[in-house]
Protein backbone atom coordinates (compact mmCIF):
# COMPACT_ATOMS: atom_id res chain seq x y z
CA UNK A 1 0.00 0.00 0.00
CA UNK A 2 2.79 2.39 0.95
CA UNK A 3 4.77 1.93 -2.27
CA UNK A 4 1.67 2.10 -4.45
CA UNK A 5 0.46 5.36 -2.92
CA UNK A 6 3.98 6.80 -2.94
CA UNK A 7 4.24 6.15 -6.68
CA UNK A 8 0.84 7.77 -7.31
CA UNK A 9 1.90 10.89 -5.40
CA UNK A 10 5.26 11.14 -7.13
CA UNK A 11 3.62 10.71 -10.55
CA UNK A 12 0.81 13.12 -9.60
CA UNK A 13 -1.73 10.39 -10.36
CA UNK A 14 -3.19 10.51 -6.85
CA UNK A 15 -6.72 11.87 -6.57
CA UNK A 16 -6.85 14.44 -3.78
CA UNK A 17 -10.01 15.25 -1.85
CA UNK A 18 -10.15 18.29 0.41
CA UNK A 19 -13.02 18.49 2.89
CA UNK A 20 -13.92 22.11 3.56
CA UNK A 21 -13.56 24.79 0.90
CA UNK A 22 -13.06 27.89 2.99
CA UNK A 23 -10.02 30.10 3.59
CA UNK A 24 -7.80 27.04 4.02
CA UNK A 25 -9.31 24.39 1.78
CA UNK A 26 -9.83 26.28 -1.47
CA UNK A 27 -6.34 27.83 -1.67
CA UNK A 28 -4.85 24.40 -0.92
CA UNK A 29 -7.01 22.74 -3.57
CA UNK A 30 -5.89 25.31 -6.14
CA UNK A 31 -2.19 24.77 -5.33
CA UNK A 32 -2.44 20.99 -5.73
CA UNK A 33 -4.42 21.35 -8.95
CA UNK A 34 -1.88 23.82 -10.34
CA UNK A 35 0.92 21.24 -10.12
CA UNK A 36 -1.13 18.61 -11.94
CA UNK A 37 -3.18 16.67 -9.38
CA UNK A 38 -6.87 15.97 -9.87
CA UNK A 39 -8.50 17.67 -6.89
CA UNK A 40 -12.05 17.42 -5.57
CA UNK A 41 -13.25 19.96 -3.05
CA UNK A 42 -15.93 18.68 -0.67
CA UNK A 43 -18.26 21.09 1.11
CA UNK A 44 -21.74 21.05 2.62
CA UNK A 45 -22.38 24.58 1.35
CA UNK A 46 -24.03 24.21 -2.05
CA UNK A 47 -23.26 27.86 -2.89
CA UNK A 48 -19.53 27.23 -2.53
CA UNK A 49 -19.75 24.05 -4.57
CA UNK A 50 -21.63 25.83 -7.36
CA UNK A 51 -19.26 28.78 -7.29
CA UNK A 52 -16.15 26.60 -7.69
CA UNK A 53 -17.72 24.58 -10.51
CA UNK A 54 -18.55 27.85 -12.28
CA UNK A 55 -14.93 28.92 -11.94
CA UNK A 56 -15.71 31.74 -9.52
CA UNK A 57 -13.63 32.27 -6.37
CA UNK A 58 -15.17 33.65 -3.16
CA UNK A 59 -11.78 33.87 -1.41
CA UNK A 60 -9.91 37.14 -1.94
CA UNK A 61 -6.51 35.42 -1.97
CA UNK A 62 -7.60 33.07 -4.78
CA UNK A 63 -8.16 34.72 -8.19
CA UNK A 64 -11.24 33.52 -10.07
CA UNK A 65 -9.00 33.27 -13.14
CA UNK A 66 -7.06 30.43 -11.48
CA UNK A 67 -10.20 28.58 -10.44
CA UNK A 68 -11.76 28.96 -13.88
CA UNK A 69 -8.69 27.61 -15.67
CA UNK A 70 -8.34 24.63 -13.34
CA UNK A 71 -12.02 23.73 -13.59
CA UNK A 72 -11.86 24.01 -17.39
CA UNK A 73 -8.92 21.59 -17.54
CA UNK A 74 -10.69 19.12 -15.24
CA UNK A 75 -8.06 19.39 -12.51
CA UNK A 76 -10.46 20.97 -10.01
CA UNK A 77 -14.08 20.32 -9.18
CA UNK A 78 -16.32 20.58 -6.14
CA UNK A 79 -19.09 18.41 -4.73
CA UNK A 80 -21.21 17.81 -1.65
CA UNK A 81 -21.42 14.07 -2.38
CA UNK A 82 -19.25 12.40 0.27
CA UNK A 83 -19.60 9.01 -1.46
CA UNK A 84 -16.90 10.26 -3.83
CA UNK A 85 -14.45 10.10 -0.92
CA UNK A 86 -14.02 6.43 -1.77
CA UNK A 87 -12.34 7.46 -5.03
CA UNK A 88 -9.75 9.66 -3.30
CA UNK A 89 -6.19 8.52 -2.67
CA UNK A 90 -5.47 11.36 -0.26
CA UNK A 91 -8.06 13.17 1.86
CA UNK A 92 -7.27 16.43 3.68
CA UNK A 93 -9.65 17.74 6.35
CA UNK A 94 -9.89 21.56 6.45
CA UNK A 95 -13.04 22.17 8.50
CA UNK A 96 -13.73 24.82 11.17
CA UNK A 97 -12.92 24.20 14.82
CA UNK A 98 -14.79 26.86 16.82
CA UNK A 99 -15.17 27.20 20.58
CA UNK A 100 -18.36 26.53 22.49
CA UNK A 101 -19.82 29.30 24.66
CA UNK A 102 -18.11 27.58 27.58
CA UNK A 103 -14.77 28.15 25.79
CA UNK A 104 -14.33 24.43 25.27
CA UNK A 105 -13.28 22.99 21.89
CA UNK A 106 -16.03 22.19 19.40
CA UNK A 107 -14.69 19.41 17.18
CA UNK A 108 -18.09 18.46 15.77
CA UNK A 109 -16.98 19.35 12.22
CA UNK A 110 -13.93 17.09 12.55
CA UNK A 111 -16.15 14.30 13.87
CA UNK A 112 -18.57 14.72 10.98
CA UNK A 113 -15.79 14.66 8.39
CA UNK A 114 -14.20 11.60 10.03
CA UNK A 115 -17.48 9.70 9.96
CA UNK A 116 -17.92 10.38 6.25
CA UNK A 117 -14.37 9.24 5.53
CA UNK A 118 -14.91 6.07 7.58
CA UNK A 119 -18.16 5.29 5.73
CA UNK A 120 -16.48 5.63 2.36
CA UNK A 121 -12.94 4.50 3.04
CA UNK A 122 -10.91 1.96 1.15
CA UNK A 123 -7.46 0.53 1.66
CA UNK A 124 -4.42 2.55 0.71
CA UNK A 125 -5.76 6.02 1.50
CA UNK A 126 -3.86 8.85 3.19
CA UNK A 127 -5.90 11.01 5.57
CA UNK A 128 -4.51 14.32 6.85
CA UNK A 129 -6.12 16.63 9.38
CA UNK A 130 -5.31 20.34 8.97
CA UNK A 131 -7.96 21.84 11.23
CA UNK A 132 -6.50 23.47 14.33
CA UNK A 133 -7.18 21.41 17.42
CA UNK A 134 -5.75 20.26 20.73
CA UNK A 135 -2.83 17.79 20.95
CA UNK A 136 -4.13 14.24 20.68
CA UNK A 137 -7.12 14.82 18.40
CA UNK A 138 -5.74 12.95 15.37
CA UNK A 139 -4.94 9.77 17.30
CA UNK A 140 -7.69 9.95 19.92
CA UNK A 141 -10.61 10.97 17.68
CA UNK A 142 -9.87 10.19 14.02
CA UNK A 143 -7.76 7.03 14.32
CA UNK A 144 -10.43 4.96 16.16
CA UNK A 145 -12.94 5.84 13.44
CA UNK A 146 -10.63 4.52 10.73
CA UNK A 147 -9.21 1.37 12.35
CA UNK A 148 -12.48 0.05 13.83
CA UNK A 149 -12.57 -2.81 11.31
CA UNK A 150 -9.10 -4.09 12.10
CA UNK A 151 -7.31 -1.98 9.48
CA UNK A 152 -3.74 -1.14 10.48
CA UNK A 153 -2.54 2.46 10.39
CA UNK A 154 0.75 2.72 8.52
CA UNK A 155 -0.08 -0.40 6.54
CA UNK A 156 -3.69 -0.44 5.31
CA UNK A 157 -4.22 3.32 5.58
CA UNK A 158 -2.14 6.34 6.57
CA UNK A 159 -2.95 9.16 8.98
CA UNK A 160 -1.17 12.44 9.71
CA UNK A 161 -1.63 15.97 10.98
CA UNK A 162 -0.40 19.13 9.27
CA UNK A 163 -1.47 22.47 10.75
CA UNK A 164 -2.92 25.06 8.44
CA UNK A 165 -0.86 28.25 8.56
CA UNK A 166 -2.59 30.54 6.10
CA UNK A 167 -2.54 34.28 6.67
CA UNK A 168 -5.52 35.73 4.76
CA UNK A 169 -4.73 38.97 3.02
CA UNK A 170 -0.96 38.53 3.23
CA UNK A 171 0.40 39.48 -0.21
CA UNK A 172 3.86 38.05 0.48
CA UNK A 173 3.12 34.63 1.96
CA UNK A 174 0.58 32.58 0.05
CA UNK A 175 -0.22 28.90 0.66
CA UNK A 176 2.67 27.69 -1.51
CA UNK A 177 5.20 29.91 0.28
CA UNK A 178 4.42 28.88 3.87
CA UNK A 179 6.48 25.99 5.24
CA UNK A 180 4.37 22.92 5.99
CA UNK A 181 4.73 21.03 9.27
CA UNK A 182 3.87 17.32 9.12
CA UNK A 183 3.59 14.64 11.80
CA UNK A 184 2.22 11.14 11.18
CA UNK A 185 0.97 8.34 13.39
CA UNK A 186 3.78 6.13 12.02
CA UNK A 187 6.95 6.93 10.07
CA UNK A 188 5.23 5.68 6.90
CA UNK A 189 2.35 8.09 7.49
CA UNK A 190 4.75 10.98 8.02
CA UNK A 191 6.68 10.19 4.85
CA UNK A 192 3.60 9.98 2.62
CA UNK A 193 2.16 13.22 4.02
CA UNK A 194 5.53 14.95 3.59
CA UNK A 195 5.80 13.69 0.03
CA UNK A 196 2.29 14.84 -0.84
CA UNK A 197 2.76 18.40 0.40
CA UNK A 198 6.23 18.58 -1.12
CA UNK A 199 4.63 18.40 -4.56
CA UNK A 200 2.87 21.75 -4.07
CA UNK A 201 4.55 23.54 -1.14
CA UNK A 202 8.08 24.96 -1.27
CA UNK A 203 9.26 23.50 2.04
CA UNK A 204 8.00 20.70 4.29
CA UNK A 205 9.36 20.01 7.78
CA UNK A 206 8.54 16.81 9.67
CA UNK A 207 8.09 16.29 13.41
CA UNK A 208 8.00 13.04 15.35
CA UNK A 209 4.25 12.70 15.97
CA UNK A 210 0.79 14.05 15.25
CA UNK A 211 0.70 15.46 18.80
CA UNK A 212 3.86 17.49 18.15
CA UNK A 213 2.41 18.81 14.89
CA UNK A 214 -0.84 19.74 16.65
CA UNK A 215 1.11 21.58 19.35
CA UNK A 216 3.13 23.57 16.79
CA UNK A 217 0.08 25.51 15.60
CA UNK A 218 -1.09 26.19 19.14
CA UNK A 219 2.35 27.48 20.11
CA UNK A 220 2.43 29.82 17.10
CA UNK A 221 -0.89 31.46 17.88
CA UNK A 222 -0.45 31.43 21.65
CA UNK A 223 2.81 33.33 21.08
CA UNK A 224 0.86 35.94 19.13
CA UNK A 225 -2.03 36.09 21.58
CA UNK A 226 0.22 36.59 24.62
CA UNK A 227 2.32 39.27 22.92
CA UNK A 228 -0.73 41.12 21.62
CA UNK A 229 -2.18 41.02 25.14
CA UNK A 230 1.07 42.41 26.55
CA UNK A 231 1.08 45.34 24.15
CA UNK A 232 -2.66 45.90 24.69
CA UNK A 233 -1.97 46.15 28.41
CA UNK A 234 0.86 48.55 27.64
CA UNK A 235 -1.60 50.68 25.65
CA UNK A 236 -3.94 50.80 28.65
CA UNK A 237 -1.01 51.76 30.87
CA UNK A 238 0.18 54.47 28.47
CA UNK A 239 -3.32 55.90 28.36
CA UNK A 240 -3.22 56.34 32.14
CA UNK A 241 0.24 57.92 31.93
CA UNK A 242 -0.67 60.18 28.99
CA UNK A 243 1.94 58.53 26.76
CA UNK A 244 1.71 57.70 23.05
CA UNK A 245 2.00 53.89 22.84
CA UNK A 246 2.55 53.98 19.05
CA UNK A 247 5.54 56.31 19.42
CA UNK A 248 7.00 54.03 22.07
CA UNK A 249 6.61 50.86 19.99
CA UNK A 250 8.10 52.50 16.90
CA UNK A 251 11.09 53.67 18.93
CA UNK A 252 11.58 50.25 20.55
CA UNK A 253 11.55 48.41 17.23
CA UNK A 254 14.67 50.29 16.10
CA UNK A 255 16.63 47.86 18.28
CA UNK A 256 18.12 45.33 15.84
CA UNK A 257 17.91 42.40 18.26
CA UNK A 258 15.86 41.13 21.18
CA UNK A 259 12.62 42.95 20.28
CA UNK A 260 9.75 42.09 17.96
CA UNK A 261 7.02 44.71 17.50
CA UNK A 262 3.40 43.84 18.24
CA UNK A 263 0.64 46.44 18.05
CA UNK A 264 -2.40 47.17 20.21
CA UNK A 265 -5.91 47.31 18.87
CA UNK A 266 -9.62 47.14 19.68
CA UNK A 267 -9.47 43.37 20.24
CA UNK A 268 -8.45 40.23 18.40
CA UNK A 269 -10.45 38.28 15.84
CA UNK A 270 -10.40 35.64 13.16
CA UNK A 271 -10.45 31.87 13.37
CA UNK A 272 -7.04 31.39 15.02
CA UNK A 273 -5.67 33.80 17.62
CA UNK A 274 -8.84 34.15 19.78
CA UNK A 275 -9.48 30.39 19.73
CA UNK A 276 -6.30 28.35 19.44
CA UNK A 277 -4.71 29.30 22.79
CA UNK A 278 -7.92 28.29 24.56
CA UNK A 279 -7.74 24.86 22.93
CA UNK A 280 -4.32 24.53 24.52
CA UNK A 281 -5.36 25.77 27.98
CA UNK A 282 -8.38 23.42 27.91
CA UNK A 283 -6.14 20.46 27.15
CA UNK A 284 -3.61 21.58 29.77
CA UNK A 285 -6.32 21.57 32.46
CA UNK A 286 -7.04 17.94 31.61
CA UNK A 287 -3.45 17.24 32.61
CA UNK A 288 -3.74 19.20 35.84
CA UNK A 289 -1.86 22.24 34.54
CA UNK A 290 -3.17 25.82 34.61
CA UNK A 291 -1.91 27.85 31.65
CA UNK A 292 -1.87 31.20 33.45
CA UNK A 293 -0.26 33.25 30.67
CA UNK A 294 -2.88 32.02 28.19
CA UNK A 295 -5.81 32.74 30.49
CA UNK A 296 -4.51 36.21 31.36
CA UNK A 297 -3.88 37.03 27.69
CA UNK A 298 -7.44 36.00 26.83
CA UNK A 299 -8.75 38.17 29.66
CA UNK A 300 -6.84 41.26 28.47
CA UNK A 301 -7.64 40.79 24.78
CA UNK A 302 -11.31 40.13 25.53
CA UNK A 303 -11.45 43.37 27.52
CA UNK A 304 -10.29 45.59 24.66
CA UNK A 305 -13.72 46.07 23.00
CA UNK A 306 -15.02 47.22 26.38
CA UNK A 307 -12.08 49.61 26.73
CA UNK A 308 -12.95 51.02 23.31
CA UNK A 309 -16.52 51.54 24.54
CA UNK A 310 -15.31 53.33 27.68
CA UNK A 311 -13.06 55.53 25.56
CA UNK A 312 -15.95 56.38 23.19
CA UNK A 313 -18.11 57.33 26.17
CA UNK A 314 -15.34 59.58 27.55
CA UNK A 315 -14.74 61.24 24.18
CA UNK A 316 -18.44 62.05 23.80
CA UNK A 317 -18.72 63.13 27.44
CA UNK A 318 -15.94 65.68 26.98
CA UNK A 319 -18.02 67.16 24.16
CA UNK A 320 -21.06 67.18 26.47
CA UNK A 321 -22.71 64.56 24.30
CA UNK A 322 -24.44 61.51 25.82
CA UNK A 323 -23.98 58.15 24.15
CA UNK A 324 -27.73 57.67 23.82
CA UNK A 325 -28.79 59.19 20.53
CA UNK A 326 -25.25 59.92 19.36
CA UNK A 327 -24.32 59.20 15.75
CA UNK A 328 -21.21 57.07 15.35
CA UNK A 329 -19.67 55.93 12.07
CA UNK A 330 -17.63 52.72 12.34
CA UNK A 331 -14.85 52.31 9.77
CA UNK A 332 -13.87 48.67 9.13
CA UNK A 333 -15.82 45.59 10.22
CA UNK A 334 -13.47 42.70 9.41
CA UNK A 335 -11.10 41.27 11.99
CA UNK A 336 -8.00 42.44 10.07
CA UNK A 337 -7.17 44.74 7.20
CA UNK A 338 -7.69 43.92 3.52
CA UNK A 339 -9.77 40.74 3.95
CA UNK A 340 -13.54 40.19 3.96
CA UNK A 341 -13.72 37.89 6.99
CA UNK A 342 -15.74 39.13 10.00
CA UNK A 343 -15.37 36.02 12.16
CA UNK A 344 -14.71 36.93 15.81
CA UNK A 345 -14.08 40.53 14.76
CA UNK A 346 -13.96 42.95 17.70
CA UNK A 347 -16.02 45.34 15.57
CA UNK A 348 -19.05 43.07 16.00
CA UNK A 349 -18.89 43.23 19.78
CA UNK A 350 -18.28 46.99 19.79
CA UNK A 351 -21.23 47.59 17.45
CA UNK A 352 -23.44 45.35 19.55
CA UNK A 353 -22.49 47.25 22.72
CA UNK A 354 -23.15 50.59 21.00
CA UNK A 355 -26.59 49.50 19.82
CA UNK A 356 -27.46 48.44 23.36
CA UNK A 357 -26.61 52.01 24.45
CA UNK A 358 -29.09 53.36 21.86
CA UNK A 359 -26.33 54.80 19.70
CA UNK A 360 -27.18 55.48 16.04
CA UNK A 361 -24.56 53.32 14.33
CA UNK A 362 -23.51 53.41 10.70
CA UNK A 363 -20.79 51.14 9.34
CA UNK A 364 -18.50 51.38 6.35
CA UNK A 365 -16.31 48.59 5.03
CA UNK A 366 -15.19 48.40 1.39
CA UNK A 367 -15.02 44.59 1.57
CA UNK A 368 -18.25 43.82 3.42
CA UNK A 369 -21.78 44.63 2.21
CA UNK A 370 -23.52 43.40 5.35
CA UNK A 371 -23.07 41.39 8.54
CA UNK A 372 -24.93 40.13 11.60
CA UNK A 373 -24.71 40.96 15.29
CA UNK A 374 -26.72 39.81 18.30
CA UNK A 375 -28.04 36.51 17.02
CA UNK A 376 -29.12 37.47 13.56
CA UNK A 377 -29.60 41.24 13.65
CA UNK A 378 -28.57 42.25 10.13
CA UNK A 379 -26.70 45.46 9.40
CA UNK A 380 -25.86 46.78 5.94
CA UNK A 381 -22.75 48.85 5.38
CA UNK A 382 -22.89 52.33 3.86
CA UNK A 383 -20.78 54.20 1.35
CA UNK A 384 -18.27 56.70 2.66
CA UNK A 385 -19.74 60.13 1.91
CA UNK A 386 -19.06 63.64 3.12
CA UNK A 387 -22.51 63.73 4.67
CA UNK A 388 -22.28 60.56 6.76
CA UNK A 389 -18.80 61.56 7.96
CA UNK A 390 -19.58 65.17 8.85
CA UNK A 391 -22.95 64.36 10.42
CA UNK A 392 -21.42 61.80 12.79
CA UNK A 393 -20.56 62.86 16.32
CA UNK A 394 -17.62 60.46 16.20
CA UNK A 395 -15.88 58.34 13.57
CA UNK A 396 -14.26 55.19 15.00
CA UNK A 397 -11.63 53.32 12.97
CA UNK A 398 -11.75 49.64 13.95
CA UNK A 399 -10.11 48.05 10.87
CA UNK A 400 -7.50 49.93 8.85
CA UNK A 401 -8.17 48.71 5.30
CA UNK A 402 -5.72 50.02 2.70
CA UNK A 403 -8.52 50.97 0.29
CA UNK A 404 -10.01 53.74 2.45
CA UNK A 405 -9.60 57.47 1.81
CA UNK A 406 -8.35 58.49 5.23
CA UNK A 407 -7.66 62.08 4.15
CA UNK A 408 -11.31 62.36 3.16
CA UNK A 409 -12.26 61.21 6.66
CA UNK A 410 -9.83 63.57 8.43
CA UNK A 411 -10.96 66.53 6.32
CA UNK A 412 -14.66 66.01 7.08
CA UNK A 413 -14.96 64.40 10.52
CA UNK A 414 -15.68 66.31 13.72
CA UNK A 415 -13.81 63.76 15.80
CA UNK A 416 -12.01 60.52 15.01
CA UNK A 417 -11.10 57.74 17.42
CA UNK A 418 -8.31 55.77 15.73
CA UNK A 419 -7.82 52.34 17.33
CA UNK A 420 -5.30 51.13 14.70
CA UNK A 421 -2.95 54.10 14.19
CA UNK A 422 -4.31 54.30 10.64
CA UNK A 423 -3.93 58.11 10.73
CA UNK A 424 -0.26 58.16 11.74
CA UNK A 425 0.59 60.38 8.76
CA UNK A 426 -1.83 63.13 9.82
CA UNK A 427 0.32 64.48 12.64
CA UNK A 428 -1.09 68.02 12.56
CA UNK A 429 -4.77 67.06 12.57
CA UNK A 430 -6.55 68.26 15.72
CA UNK A 431 -9.57 65.99 15.43
CA UNK A 432 -7.77 62.65 15.98
CA UNK A 433 -7.76 60.70 19.24
CA UNK A 434 -5.51 57.66 19.54
CA UNK A 435 -6.17 54.33 21.27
Amino acid sequence: MFNELKAKIENKKANIGIIGQGYVGLPLAVEFAKVGFSVTGFDTDDKKVASINKGVSYILDVPSKDVKELVATGKLKATSDTKLLSKMDAIIICVPTPLRKTKEPDISYILSASKEIAKNKRKGQLVILESTTYPGTTEEIILPKLDFDGSKVGKDFFLAFSPERVDPGNPKYKTRDITKIVGGVTPQCTELARLLYFQAIKEVVTVTSTRSAEMVKLLENTFRSVNIAMVNELALMCNKMNLNVWEIINAAKTKPFGFMPFYPGPGIGGHCIPLDPLYLSWKARQHGFEARFIELADEINSYMPHYVMDKIANILNEKKKPMKGSKILIIGITYKKDINDVRESPALEIISLLIKKDVQVQCHDPLVSGFEVDRGKKISTVKLTKDNISSSDLVVIITDHSDIDYKFIVDNAKLIFDTRNALKDFKNAKNIIKL
